[in-house]
């Protein structure tokens, strides 16, 4: 074969090489952070309606084996985790030690992750950032669900 074309298919190799290596770092990333959610974007001459939801006043655990707890929403924040510190305290592996706290503000509820390694969901969607959160609410921590009652 002559030099020419031995020197072309190394280098469409080399570049299928990368473009490889390339797609497997995206993949992992895309793993680590999640796909980007598009934005939404409110018309600028009508402000975005705000949903007034029913003041929640209880929140339910139900771990993964059934048992269930309930704790007070009072205007104390409730941190949870594995932690013995913790107010609200899961025997959840998938749980950290500081998961999530939820906690009010301004007349509202948000949740929060604590920077947890597999994240907190609000009615299956990952918090990111401290997210409202209302009666009929579903928090999920690794294989624990957490239920916002009114």
């Amino acid at each position: 074969m002559p030099v020419f074309v031995l020197t072309i298919l190394k280098v469409l190799f080399l570049a299928l090489l990368y473009l490889f290596i390339a797609r497997a770092i995206r993949v992992i990333y895309l793993d680590l952070v999640g796909p980007r959610a598009p934005r939404r974007s409110a018309p600028a001459s009508t402000p975005a309606p705000k949903r007034k939801r029913a003041q929640p006043r209880e929140l339910v655990v139900t771990e993964a084996d059934g048992a269930s707890r309930t704790y007070p929403m009072t205007q104390e924040p409730l941190q949870i985790g594995r932690s013995d510190t913790c107010q609200v305290v899961l025997a959840d592996t998938y749980a950290s030690q500081m998961h999530a706290r939820v906690y009010p503000k301004d007349g509202e509820w948000f949740v929060e992750d604590l920077g947890s390694t597999n994240g907190t969901y609000l009615n299956r969607v990952k918090v990111s950032h401290p997210s409202a959160v209302g009666a009929g609410d579903e928090i999920r921590i690794g294989k624990t669900s957490l239920e916002v009652r009114r």
